[in-house]
């Protein structure tokens, strides 16, 4: 039997093992996590989602306070569109995640910054822009495009000096994006040097609608290598959600796929940035309390915990001194819905928005708790302890099981 060890990502000359740990944001995949898959000679993913937040925690910066200080007036108006991110700050703050990172960097492997369209920041095009050329400049070894087509971003950075030295991906959910993003970025002559082809099991976000359960990754992947052979591209293609054993991968590597993404055990690994209590709540998770809603204010849906702290709290939007999803005219869907309850409900002082969720502050304080859909299996992965909790295991021992393991087995840690 054949083991994802048999197989090799391959960049050119380079060689990896095919193993990619998908981003996961605010710092859920963590620095720690993502070295340890280059040290492993994988490819690692950090992720740039709420990095100002994410440099406050790490580094004792005060990007956070310095913004909530600059618009703290505005925090009870209902207008947000002044609320803007101060650029210079936010390059510093990627140099300093990504730089510090790439400073720290052992073994063959790769790391790749995670990198979401959807991330709006009140100014979408120049936010993004911003965010792209300081990973690039602080020594990034590719950005992973993720959560939006992503039309524009090649031409974002086209005028900068790794743009066709450092390695560029997009994420996608079915042939007609990859087309749309092929077809858009022709003009910059640059293909992407890898298509991750997320299945509808994944974790967070979805680039499918309500309806994805009507889909099927392996179907996906197979109608974009029948384009990819037709139009005699020579793409990598990295399938990702649902592959949680070894052998789930070796059956899309014998299929032809470069490598594949995984997120959902890693989780539960001690280099994760969720806290141990949170992780506990993966362990224990149920297949009836996996649910994909809609309160996301992106516009996708998004697949959680059921029992996620979140859901139906009615926060105050914290714009101030978050404000990650603000569109450019400072709106966001979160913010409608919460205004609307709070004119439904005069004077209650503890409300609660079903429809949205506080993205931002939610995701900051960890209590919205999103997962892939095998998330019901990891207690299956690990031992159950004297005291009824699960052991947490190692992002090495993690990663090794998916490179060695056969016939659907899955070590336990000693």
């Amino acid at each position: 039997m054949k083991r994802v060890d048999d197989f090799r990502l391959r960049f050119g000359k380079k060689e990896l093992v095919p193993i990619v740990i998908g981003g996961m944001g605010v710092d859920i995949s963590t620095a720690e996590l993502a070295l340890e898959a280059a040290r492993l000679g994988g490819v690692g993913h950090i992720s740039d989602a709420m990095v100002n937040t994410v440099a406050d925690r790490r580094f004792n910066a005060k990007f956070v306070k310095d913004k909530l200080k600059q618009y703290k007036f505005n925090v009870a108006n209902t207008d947000k569109s002044m609320v803007k991110f101060d650029l210079d700050q936010l390059v510093e703050a990627t140099k300093m995640h990504v730089g510090r990172t790439m400073e720290a960097k052992r073994g063959d492997g790769l790391i790749f910054v995670n990198c979401m369209e959807k991330l709006t920041m009140n100014a979408p095009r120049e936010t993004l822009r911003v965010r792209m050329h300081a990973a690039l400049d602080a020594g990034i070894d590719g950005i992973t495009l993720a959560a939006g087509l992503h039309l524009g971003s090649f031409a974002l950075i086209e005028d900068h000096p790794r743009f066709r030295d450092a390695k560029l991906g997009i994420i996608v959910s079915s042939l007609r994006a990859l087309q749309l993003f092929l077809r858009k970025t022709a003009r910059t002559n640059r293909l992407p040097d890898y298509v991750v082809v997320e299945g509808p099991l994944a974790g967070g976000h979805l680039g499918f609608g309500m309806d994805w359960a009507d889909y099927d990754l392996s179907t996906i992947v197979t109608e974009i290598q029948r384009f990819l052979l037709a139009e005699k591209l020579d793409i990598p293609l990295i399938p990702a959600g649902g592959v949680f054993t070894g052998s789930d991968a070796v059956a899309f590597l014998e299929k032809g796929a470069a490598a594949v993404q995984v997120a959902t055990r890693f989780t539960v690994a001690r280099e994760c940035g969720l806290p141990e209590d949170v992780q506990q709540k993966y362990f224990l998770a149920s297949e009836d309390q996996i649910e994909v809603n809609q309160i996301s204010p992106t516009g996708y849906p998004m697949r959680m915990l059921s029992n996620s702290p979140a859901i139906g709290d009615g926060i105050r939007p914290n714009c101030e001194a978050y404000g990650y999803l603000l569109d450019s005219n400072g709106c966001c869907s979160y913010i409608t819905a919460y205004n609307r309850e709070v004119e439904a409900n005069p004077g209650v002082k503890r409300l609660s928005v079903k429809d949205k969720t506080c993205l931002c502050t939610q995701m900051r304080n960890f209590d919205l708790w999103t997962c892939g859909h095998n998330t019901y299996r990891l207690k299956d992965t690990t031992r159950k302890l004297d005291d009824g909790s699960y052991q947490l295991l190692s992002a090495e021992h993690i990663f090794r099981d998916y490179q060695f393991s056969t016939d659907n087995v899955i070590a336990l840690p000693e």
